[in-house]
């Protein structure tokens, strides 16, 4: 910045935060710099997650016809459909100009939305500033025994979970491979891209695996899932009535974070919401943003619970 001999006001954290946050949240992707540019008009419109499931394609692409790229590369026709339902603007170099595709039929008075890709709830959220209660691009991360990544060829970005709770096509893979015994895999190794299960008992050890790594994730975890949810109505009926309810009636969790807030923020409790300064208002804003988020992620590993248990008792193991 000292090379570009800024004045004093603009090497200030606050205006790096300011600069950082346009560049994240305003710029449109171009080709030849990273940073993007800022497109008049382009930065108004509010995200709208793509219609259908587009990150998982992975999922959907085993066993289906490839095409050969014009660099040598191959990828599933599959792919190649989610690639173009993702494209909603972009610059068109012949023309020297920015392009937005509408997606459907829009009437007078309408808010235009546009898909900026498949983002999870996080990215959403550090990007920004807000998630979707409803983002079939989200994922759910968990680890994995140190042995499973030496097992599998796919970037540690594929292993998830969905918000329905199935694990990804990359990590179910990973997982039927591992919970064959060792002196098997070499006889299974050309199954496991194939999308099929490899045995029931590697079906019924992969799932128990699953969930017991998912209540692991969860136990560890300082609140739980309904308990953020009480939560969030604390917050709601907060912001409309201006007050707290008791700390005695909460759950120790949330009352010492609702302790905390308090002695950091005392006079949004003593005076009430309407004297709240813009910082206190944001605050609130963050916390429920983050209480959400940490909710809709412990959603989706109690989904992957109930969805692993049904797959064991559908094999006939726990009836």
């Amino acid at each position: 910045m000292h090379e570009l001999k800024l004045k004093p006001q603009f090497l200030a954290l606050k205006a790096w935060l300011w600069a950082s946050g346009s560049i994240s949240s305003r710029t449109m992707h171009i080709p030849w710099d990273e940073a993007g540019c800022l497109c008049p008009v382009g930065d108004f419109f509010n995200y709208a997650a793509p219609e259908e499931e587009t990150s998982n394609y992975e999922d959907q692409g085993a066993g289906k016809p490839y095409s050969l790229q014009e660099n040598g590369t191959l990828k599933s026709e599959t792919e190649l459909d989610a690639a173009a339902r993702l494209i909603d603007a972009g610059y068109e170099k012949d023309v020297s100009s920015y392009h937005f595709y509408a997606r459907r039929n829009y009437r007078k008075g309408d808010q235009v939305l546009l898909s900026y890709g498949t983002y999870t709830n996080l990215e959403l959220l550090q990007h920004y500033g807000f998630l979707l209660t409803e983002n079939p691009n989200d994922k759910a991360f968990i680890p994995l025994e140190p042995d499973m990544y030496s097992l599998c060829s796919w970037d540690n970005e594929s292993l998830y979970i969905h918000p329905d709770g199935k694990p990804s096509f990359a990590l179910l893979s990973t997982l039927r491979f591992w919970a064959v015994p060792k002196t098997s895999r070499k006889s299974v190794v050309h199954l496991v891209y194939s999308g099929n299960r490899l045995s029931t008992e590697s079906e019924v050890v992969a799932m128990r695996w699953l969930i017991t790594k998912c209540r692991t994730a969860l136990e560890v975890l300082q609140t739980t899932a309904p308990e953020d949810c009480k939560l969030l109505n604390i917050l709601n009926k907060f912001q409309d009535n201006h007050k707290f309810p008791e700390i005695k009636e909460m759950p120790p969790p949330l009352a010492s974070e609702l302790c905390a807030f308090i002695e950091k923020n005392k006079n949004v409790v003593s005076e009430g919401i309407c004297s709240m300064s813009c910082v206190a208002r944001r605050s609130i804003e963050r916390w429920k943003l983050a209480t959400l988020w940490r909710f809709l992620y412990k959603q989706i590993l109690c989904s992957c619970i109930i969805h692993c248990s049904a797959v064991i008792y559908y094999l006939g193991v726990d009836r």
